[in-house]
């Protein structure tokens, strides 16, 4: 049994999760994609990595103070790998060398700030089964929610389809039907939700255009709380519609490498990512070995530790994916659910 929860992604910058760049001339770095609508997601692994990464931080942060006060003489801050004491030859990395000191000074770590207790150990050479353990938090893939589009002459507007709202209820518990697109009779338009600013009864996109809108006043309801996006410029299309939509929405970028002596072009590569402003929804799941965090007093039936990967926020901006040197990747990262002591009304209200 698990204790449930999610992440909410708001991106502030484009996303690139996918084919790594810069490796083949004339590369297009394609980022990965849900199978049925053939838009962005993050891969669970790809979660998992960031968190684990942002606590691996957290337990360096705690070993080099609890060395510092045990009188340990630190190595600079700047400095990546260090001496091993036993063979001044060999070189440890930072992290390596403060366990292995700490273990002379018997410094244990707080399940709090171990990536280890929580994504599960990595495997260690020479002990049974790798040394490797169960991850008490799972992550699942975080697909789209909503897409912003550019409209000539209009304003922006979010897209989303059924199936990505589907699997946004199915997360997160609402209890309203998924909205979708009605068949019209004799032939006409089918009619699209949507909530605009102002009222339209055409839509412009670059390669066509929705008629026969029908305004849906809730449809805002279907935008997660303290979420920027406008709630006022949201439109639901087909199934089969969002793929070439998404693909429309995408940002895209081709970079060159120069030459070091000369401006001649040495290699290029094109790659693709999801616009800033897109929203994307991730479950979780926390083992229930795991005390369920009481709202009222912050704390444990029995006073162990909690899962608290922003320590005692729920909101934090994070990167995620590559091309971060590129001003990729800045994401605003919120999380909620049951274990976090929302309930699915006050959740989505």
């Amino acid at each position: 049994m698990y204790h449930r929860a999610y992440g909410i992604i708001e991106t502030l910058a484009p996303l690139h999760v996918g084919a790594s760049a810069g490796e083949e001339t004339g590369n297009l770095n394609l980022i990965f994609r849900d199978q049925f609508t053939q838009t962005g997601i993050i891969p669970g692994s790809s979660i998992r990595g960031r968190f684990r990464a942002d606590m691996r931080l957290r337990r360096q942060q705690h070993l080099e103070a609890s060395l510092k006060a045990a009188g340990v003489d630190l190595p600079a801050a700047t400095a990546r790998k260090v001496s091993s004491p036993e063979d001044p030859k060999k070189r440890l990395p930072r992290l390596e060398w403060l366990e292995q000191e700490a273990e002379k000074q018997s410094i244990s770590v707080p399940e709090l700030v171990n990536e280890n207790h929580w994504y599960g150990h990595h495997a260690v050479t020479g002990q049974e089964d790798g040394g490797t353990t169960e991850a008490l938090v799972k992550f699942e893939y975080a697909s789209l929610v909503w897409i912003p589009v550019f409209c000539p002459g209009q304003p922006v507007v979010w897209v989303s389809c059924p199936r990505l709202l589907r699997r946004y209820k199915q997360i997160t518990g609402k209890p309203e039907p998924v909205l979708r697109p009605k068949a019209a009779a004799d032939g006409q338009p089918k009619q699209y939700p949507v909530k605009l600013r102002e009222h339209r009864d055409r839509l412009f996109f670059n390669l066509g255009f929705l008629d026969n809108l029908a305004e849906t006043p809730d449809l805002s309801n279907w935008v997660p709380k303290d979420s920027q996006i406008q709630p006022d410029n949201l439109v639901v299309v087909d199934d089969q519609d969002i793929s070439i939509i998404h693909d429309m929405a995408l940002y895209r970028q081709t970079r060159t490498k120069l030459e070091d002596d000369v401006k001649k072009v040495e290699n290029f590569f094109g790659f693709e990512a999801l616009p800033e402003d897109s929203i994307l929804i991730f479950p979780i799941a926390v083992k229930d070995s795991v005390p369920h965090y009481d709202r009222a007093s912050d704390a444990s039936a029995d006073g162990s530790a909690r899962w608290k990967p922003f320590k005692n926020r729920t909101l934090r901006e994070l990167y995620f994916g590559g091309l971060e040197s590129i001003g990729c990747g800045h994401c605003e990262v919120t999380l909620a659910g049951d274990y976090f002591g929302d309930t699915p009304d006050d959740a989505d209200a």
